[in-house]
């Protein structure tokens, strides 16, 4: 917690948060806390990067979830980022392109072979932090491998969404994501293209 769990994370980004999460879950399930069979995970930024890692180091953890503007490529973000965040991987990860072994293993995108759940990916257009091409990417490796998807791009957002409507938006999109997911009636939900959704 705090700045204990940030100094942990240093070089272990992609390590520590997820089995965080992961253990976090599992010992819900274990308590009988909450359905194992429809456990989710979601996430904005480095939250987005967890959930996609949580999704594809870990499947047996959860059965779908949503990336808010996260991360699926550190090698592509190294490269892609603004100047403000562009030597900040290197405390989380290891310098690049010195470590660019490492990035790629920590990649959720490299890992599509694992992911086996349905996602969401909700991303801003102007995002100069994470640029929309993470989610594209994501996507589309997504769609290939027949994994039910949808992606959702807002105009005129950034890195974090501002708008109250898109906020709404969003929520009401996970939402609805679920629902059809699991099956689930949800009362006025919103119409979401879902790729490879029976």
């Amino acid at each position: 917690y705090g700045r204990d769990y940030r100094r942990r994370l240093r070089q272990s980004w992609g390590v520590v948060d997820i089995d965080d999460v992961c253990a976090g879950a599992t010992y819900l399930v274990e308590q009988g806390l909450v359905d194992g069979e429809r456990l989710c995970i979601d996430g904005g930024s480095a939250g987005g990067y967890t959930t996609l890692g949580a999704l594809a180091f870990r499947p047996e953890v959860f059965k779908a979830g949503c990336s808010l503007y996260g991360i699926g490529d550190l090698t592509a973000l190294a490269g892609d980022t603004h100047k403000f965040e562009s030597r900040y991987l290197d405390g989380l990860v290891g310098p690049y392109p010195e470590e660019e072994e490492l990035y790629k293993k920590r990649s959720p995108i490299e890992s599509v072979d694992t992911l086996n759940c349905p996602i969401l990916l909700l991303q801003g257009a102007e995002d100069k932090v994470v640029p929309p091409n993470q989610a594209e990417m994501m996507h589309k490796a997504l769609v290939d491998k027949k994994i039910p998807t949808c992606l959702k791009i807002y105009d005129n957002e950034q890195h974090g969404f501002r708008n109250a409507v898109n906020i709404e938006n969003a929520i009401d999109s996970e939402l609805a994501f679920y629902g059809r997911v699991f099956d689930i009636n949800v009362p006025g939900a919103l119409k979401l293209d879902i790729v490879n959704l029976p």
